[in-house]
């Protein structure tokens, strides 16, 4: 399976503009035949809690109708981040378009503490891709939370696809932390940063892959959008454009 991770430079608060930007680096992640591409914590509207209430939408807006048209077309998995709201209140969300299904929609479980008074916690959720059940997602401060990765080794996960939105300091701890995670369990790692200021801070970029062994495999630089995308069969990095 080709598994593409994104970097991002999202525009504070500005969906439109966002999607736009998105679509084209799935388009890159096309060109080198991926079947799932996933975008930074909350990547459609950028990491800005204070407007996360404001934003905040539902996986059947129709302003992202082109991912799942684009999904259909293409039979590829998209993953997008953006604050989704129901009656509990705004969570952090990952939702992800597949080939002709409704979007599955994991919500962020463990919050960090600056996050509560904006968010609530998701539901708790095997956090596995449907149809996929051996990868497991994560939404940033959950990579800090020993329970969640040893749980999705424990529902048989080989793939560990972090969506985060990570300062250059807090890249310091990740990038050790997500490296660990893989040696650890002999899971394959992914991890889909942005860059550019998000939330009062600077966001580092890195988007990275290492492989079971917790190996480095590909790494993008900490200033420029792009993808990188790893064949999991081949153990071949396909491209870091």
């Amino acid at each position: 399976m080709r598994i593409g991770v994104a970097q991002t430079r999202p525009i504070k608060g500005d969906i439109p503009k966002n999607i736009e930007n998105h679509k084209k680096l799935i388009d890159q992640a096309l060109s080198l035949d991926a079947d799932l591409i996933i975008f930074p914590e909350l990547s459609l509207t950028g990491y800005e809690p204070e407007l996360a209430r404001k934003l905040a939408t539902k996986p059947d807006d129709n302003r992202l109708n082109d991912f799942q048209a684009i999904s259909d077309t293409h039979q590829i998995i998209i993953g997008i981040g953006l604050p989704i709201k129901n009656a509990a209140g705004v969570h952090i969300g990952l939702v992800l378009f597949h080939p002709h299904q409704a979007p599955q929609t994991y919500a962020k479980q463990f919050l960090h503490p600056d996050e509560e008074s904006f968010f609530v916690c998701g539901p708790n959720s095997p956090g596995l891709i449907e149809n996929h059940s051996h990868i497991a997602m994560a939404i940033c401060y959950e990579i800090s939370v020993p329970e969640h990765a040893e749980t999705a080794f424990k529902q048989g996960a080989g793939v560990y696809l972090t969506s985060v939105a990570k300062s250059v300091q807090g890249l310091d701890r990740a990038l050790p932390r997500l490296a660990g995670i893989a040696k650890t369990y002999s899971m394959q790692v992914f991890m889909s940063n942005c860059v550019g200021p998000a939330g009062g801070m600077e966001c580092g970029g890195k988007t990275s892959v290492w492989n079971k062994q917790g190996l480095l495999m590909g790494q993008r630089n900490d200033t420029d959008e792009g993808i990188l995308v790893f064949d999991t069969n081949t153990q071949e990095l396909i491209s870091a454009t």
